[in-house]
């Protein structure tokens, strides 16, 4: 990734988990990394247990961040939050999902639009 990019998605890990604290999500880790791959932020929505993939892009048309997670990336994720339920961390959760959450950015840091799909795979 190059610096430009990569400080491109800190802002928007860092936007999103603020936007979701507001919403009654507690972050419980971010950029929270093993061998099996990287979960972006790692939330707590009542008794759900919620492993979310933020999308960050500069674009101004028609997008989809669901397109942007591809079967590959879901199997990653998949991989990683089951080793995340493995170690110490887990708790007894009711119900365990995985959202994206997807950011457009405009001018600077304008957040110009915030599109969460919970549950989306």
């Amino acid at each position: 990734m190059s610096g430009a990019t990569d400080r491109l998605g800190r802002f928007g890990e860092a936007f999103v988990a603020a936007w979701l604290g507001r919403r009654g999500f507690a972050i419980l880790a971010r950029n929270w990394r093993c061998h099996r791959g990287e979960i972006d932020l790692v939330a707590r929505h009542g008794r759900t247990l919620v492993f979310v993939e933020v999308k960050t892009r500069r674009y101004t048309g028609p997008w989809s961040a669901q397109l942007a997670v591809d079967h590959r990336k879901v199997r990653r994720l998949r991989r990683a939050a089951e080793h995340y339920l493995a170690t110490d961390r887990f708790r007894a959760w009711r119900a365990i999902r995985f959202d994206v959450v997807a950011i457009s950015v405009g001018a600077g840091t304008t957040v110009t639009e915030v599109r969460h799909y919970p549950d989306a795979f």
